[in-house]
Formats: structure tokens, C-alpha cells, sequence
């Protein structure tokens, strides 16, 4: 797990390969990674929006944006967790991700929350 606090807000991310969606042969890594986000401050904030950087070895950097995540644009009050789980797809087995939220705090402010660079290594390329 790796976890970053930024402006009160933690987030923290679990990942893991997923070995059934997976074909190596087809270049098709499948990584699931899981997420938490704490709100430590003391007002509700709003997840507005996210950008991520995925970089795939061999491949490059592969930017993906849009609003909220999985659809949602959570409130989180102070002292509230939201966890959400979504996957990723790599040609070469290898990579990594970073990025970061919007939110909007309860003034109408919005600020940049980072998401931690974590690692994807397949289990068929790490024996």
C-alpha cells in the first residue's frame, strides 16, 4: 500500500494482478488497484474530477481524465472514507500510476488532492 496526504485529504492505494482477465501472450496485463480516500479536514469536501498518468513500459505515458471516479462524485464529510476499485490495462506488463483529484471544499474552493505513484508488475514477469 502506498499513501499520500495532501491538503487533509489521504489517499491510499492497494493493487493486485489480475491473472483471470490477463493474456500475456495477446500483451494484455489486467491490474485492479483499490482505493481509499480520507477526508481529515474539518469541512466536507466534493471530488470533483481526476487525471491520472499511466505509464506503460516500452509503451509510454497514456493520460486518462474526466469527472469523479466510477461515476460518482462523492461528498465526503470530515472524518468520512469513500473506497473505490478500478482497473487498468497495460501492453507490457510493467508500469506505474500517479495523479490527482479535484475536489471542491465547502467555501466553493477547488484544490488538487495527489494520488501516490504506485507500481504494476505481472506476476508472470516478476517470477
Amino acid at each position: 500500500m502506498v499513501s499520500k496526504i495532501t491538503s487533509e485529504i489521504k489517499v491510499s492505494v492497494t493493487t493486485e494482478y489480475d491473472n483471470h482477465n490477463s493474456y500475456p501472450s495477446e500483451n494484455r496485463f489486467v491490474f485492479r488497484y483499490h482505493i481509499e480516500i480520507q477526508n481529515l479536514s474539518n469541512v466536507p469536501v466534493k471530488l470533483l474530477s481526476r487525471k491520472w498518468m499511466i505509464y506503460d513500459l516500452g509503451f509510454g505515458f497514456t493520460e486518462v481524465e474526466g469527472a469523479g471516479v466510477i461515476g460518482l462524485t462523492p461528498i465526503l464529510e470530515t472524518g468520512e472514507s469513500f473506497k473505490y476499485f478500478s482497473n487498468v490495462i497495460l501492453k507490457s506488463g510493467v508500469g506505474n500510476m500517479e495523479g490527482f483529484y479535484i475536489f471542491e471544499n465547502s467555501y466553493q474552493q477547488n484544490f488538487e488532492v495527489d494520488i501516490p505513484k504506485f507500481n504494476l508488475v505481472s506476476e508472470v514477469l516478476s517470477n
